[in-house]
């Protein structure tokens, strides 16, 4: 109707509603209080068309993003909080192609967050409301998606375990990472994997995991996946077998954290667009942070499939080595 159609333009511009779905422990509690009452002034201020929803439980915030997206309307999801409230928005967001995701990163983690540019600059409400969309691809591991990082073996195991030490007080999302994986290293080590990649290339044998990466960082900034891009179409697999010893391993941990891996000789790293994972025993699987036990899964790369706002002041394109759009635009004025 004329009615409708006023309602979504106006003087040129489309008229969007504005969700922020908050976390209320993200920061430890902290940062979450702190960021209602400048949400509220802002969207006051600017006139936004806005509400605010703060999550209840874990998987609360996926149902609500996706009973509002499914509507139809033009909708940017904020995520305020960490990578595991990332995570629900995504899952909650990505199937509608109304829908919009922007991420206020106020966890302890903050790992996909950290390709985009520095914390302070990306909880920039006025960035992040005026800047532009840019189509990510998305890792499928059966009925979820990641927009960071999937993996099997003693990392995902790590994530696994990771939980209990964030629960400790003073304890940040990486020191939280590091005494997980020093406790895992003193238990299970190996893991007897199959891999194939795009069905055609098969490594088997002992393993310290397997690990797919569609960004970089992960576990409260190690870089799994140092040469990961969002959005290129491929994602990044990283096979470390097992080798040597704990104790090597354990000297090993700041060089794996430096992203400095990809030049040991016991990891293949290929790229590619799906990866198949078979256990011979139960293993854990981590997909963004969200881990479960299984024998087998899946990675595979949907294209382009997720809405993902970039902040007008990001370095997003400056850290994966490209120009930027709007520096594009202004030489073309130029010239």
């Amino acid at each position: 109707s004329a009615f409708y159609f006023f309602k979504l333009y106006y003087n040129g511009r489309v008229i969007m509603k504005h969700i922020f779905i908050i976390n209320p422990t993200a920061g430890k509690g902290k940062a979450a209080k702190k960021i209602i009452p400048v949400i509220n002034s802002y969207c006051k201020t600017h006139k936004l068309d806005a509400q605010l929803y703060v999550t209840k439980f874990s998987g609360d915030g996926m149902k609500y993003v996706e009973e509002i997206a499914k509507r139809g309307e033009s909708v940017r999801f904020y995520s305020c909080g960490g990578d595991g409230t990332l995570y629900e928005v995504v899952n909650g967001a990505y199937k509608y192609p109304n829908a919009e995701v922007a991420s206020l990163p106020l966890g302890s983690g903050n790992d996909f967050a950290r390709l985009f540019g520095k914390r302070e600059d990306l909880t920039n409400l006025d960035s992040q409301v005026n800047g532009s969309v840019h189509k990510l691809d998305l890792i499928k591991c059966g009925d979820k998606v990641a927009v960071n990082q999937c993996s099997m073996g003693i990392d995902a195991e790590v994530c696994a375990k990771q939980a209990y030490f964030k629960k400790i007080p003073l304890i940040t999302g990486e020191a939280a990472y590091t005494a997980s994986l020093l406790y895992c290293l003193g238990k299970r080590l190996n893991s007897e994997f199959k891999v194939t990649v795009d069905d055609d290339r098969v490594i088997e044998g002992t393993m310290l995991f397997a690990l797919c990466g569609n960004s970089r960082w992960y576990g409260g900034g190690y870089m799994g996946a140092p040469k990961a891009i969002p959005d290129d179409g491929l994602l990044d697999f990283i096979i470390v077998r097992k080798t040597v010893g704990r104790l090597k391993l354990a000297g090993l941990i700041n060089a794996y954290k430096r992203g400095e891996h990809l030049d040991w000789d016991f990891t293949t790293f290929l790229r590619g667009k799906k990866m198949h994972i078979e256990s011979k025993e139960l293993a854990a699987v981590n997909v963004d942070g969200e881990c479960e036990y299984v024998k087998e899964s899946t990675f595979e790369i949907m294209p382009s499939a997720l809405n993902f706002v970039i902040p007008a002041n990001s370095t997003f394109y400056e850290n994966t080595g490209r120009p930027s759009p709007k520096r594009d635009e202004k030489e073309l004025a130029v010239l």
